[in-house]
């Protein structure tokens, strides 16, 4: 009898310690799985996993536009003798073509600043032409049947063909004749009309890269059903007074031919260097801003904020661009100060922003109407000041604000700033763009943003399909 006791008390402890082993391991899994889950990890960029693993990579096939689109309208460019009629110094007309041989390939992209900050058309293309055992990093994977691709990039150097008309000085890029931009954009809409993929889609999964707000101005509305690639959508809305009935009573509305729906915000080209932070050094000023003060449209802003700033005890505004001239007084002003001020100009955002990024310089956004690239693989929350318009136009409100944080909340600003400073980075350090992207640079990350659009898109080209013909669509706002 004391021996089946015995046994029964051995077999309830063994049960007990039994149990308490499964609690304790179950206990582990639940905090590895909630601690190490992403939704509770800060999202600063894309995570080495998602770029490394190429099951999700997007296939994209290169339409075959004539060379004279893309890299012969560098040559034509760096062959003309008439330097940019915006700017007093035009860097790329004071040193000698012989910098690069004529015969090259792949000719270097301008480095007018005016042109040079929405280079990413080069960068994209320029990973395209590289070969294929060097893009083992890039999230594109480019097919040469246009049947296997998910989008059909467009390789047209539309920012590039725009700026060489506006810089021309003739007056003529709004209008079509003797307009050479307007010439080329016809072109390239032609070829991609005329394409078996456009008819199928209606141009839906074709991308473009506009990052100038100017960039086929003649033929938008042709393109709107496409991927646009653009560093904001200022420019892009209209105002129509018409209902859908053709009846000019009804109510003005406000409508775009760009949503986040179907559109990729990019960063433009930065035109300071990097600064590391082990190279960061002490700041003594406390707000700093270089850039013009009269703007347009939503940039009025920006006059009202320099009035209320301009005498403020340790605050920094200058006028200027970061041009040949003033680049080093840039450097040295972002470098030197605690918060880079980013009012709104002509459009909502800048490449003020991304300076001030590669600067370590924390970004003050004054615009209430910005669209910023990489959301959702990226925080700005983490390393940026947000400000109200009206908040910032309080007297003494601004300042007051920033100098409310700490020491070790500037810090941490500049150290997750730090971190992301690659996703903003084009440029892979090989001449003509041509070798391999970084796969934490500012192309993967474009790749990977208009992928996530892929359902969007083909839902689109589904929907399409099944219409009537001469169906009457009235015209509306994209929801975003």
């Amino acid at each position: 009898m004391a021996m089946k006791s015995s046994t029964t008390t051995a077999s309830t402890k063994s049960l007990f310690v039994t149990f308490t082993l499964l609690s304790l391991l179950s206990l582990s899994l639940f905090i590895v799985f909630f601690f190490t889950s992403p939704a509770t990890q800060p999202i600063n960029s894309l995570s080495e996993n998602s770029l490394l693993s190429f099951q999700n990579s997007i296939k994209v096939y290169v339409a075959n536009l004539p060379r004279s689109l893309n890299y012969g309208l560098l040559e034509q460019y760096w062959s003309s003798n008439h330097p940019d009629s915006r700017i007093p110094t035009d860097p790329d007309h004071q040193i000698s073509t012989t910098h690069f041989s004529k015969s090259t390939k792949y000719p270097p992209y301008p480095e007018n600043p005016l042109i040079k900050q929405y280079s990413a058309e080069y960068w994209i293309m320029g990973d395209f032409e590289t070969p294929e055992e060097m893009r083992t990093g890039s999230f594109a994977k480019r097919v040469f049947d246009v049947n296997e691709a998910d989008v059909i990039f467009v390789p047209f150097f539309a920012t590039l063909s725009a700026e060489m008309e506006l810089g021309s000085g003739s007056g003529a890029f709004r209008k079509k004749a003797r307009n050479g931009d307007y010439l080329r954009q016809k072109e390239v809409l032609d070829f991609v009309r005329n394409t078996d993929a456009w008819k199928r889609s209606g141009g839906r999964d074709h991308v473009f890269v506009l990052t100038d707000p100017v960039a086929m101005w003649h033929f938008r509305e042709e393109i709107a059903p496409a991927v646009l690639l653009v560093v904001d959508f200022g420019g892009w809305y209209r105002l129509d007074t018409k209902s859908s009935n053709g009846d000019s009573s009804g109510m003005m509305i406000h409508h775009t031919q760009v949503s986040l729906l179907k559109d990729v915000i990019v960063p433009y080209t930065h035109l300071l260097p990097r600064l590391q932070l082990s190279e960061n050094q002490k700041r003594h000023t406390l707000l700093y801003f270089k850039g013009a003060k009269h703007r347009n449209r939503g940039g009025l802003v920006r006059e009202k904020l320099w009035d209320l700033l301009v005498n403020e005890p340790g605050v920094i505004m200058e006028e200027g661009f970061p041009n040949a001239t003033g680049r080093e007084q840039s450097i040295k002003g972002m470098r030197s100060s605690e918060f880079c001020l980013h009012p709104a100009g002509d459009t909502p955002t800048s490449c003020r922003l991304f300076d001030a990024i590669q600067s370590l310089c924390i970004p003050v956004i004054v615009s209430d109407n910005i669209e910023l690239p990489f959301e959702g693989m990226v925080d700005y929350s983490t390393f940026s000041v947000f400000v109200a318009v009206s908040d910032a136009l309080r007297p003494n409100w601004l300042v007051s604000h920033l100098r409310s944080f700490s020491e070790k909340q500037r810090n941490e600003f500049r150290q997750n700033m730090a971190k992301v400073q690659p996703a903003f980075v084009y440029d892979n350090g090989h001449p003509g763009g041509i070798g391999p992207m970084p796969p934490d640079g500012a192309v993967n990350h474009i790749w990977s943003k208009v992928h996530q659009k892929l359902p969007v898109i083909k839902e689109a080209i589904v929907r399409e399909k099944r219409k009537p013909a001469n169906t009457s669509i009235p015209l509306r706002c994209h929801c975003t």
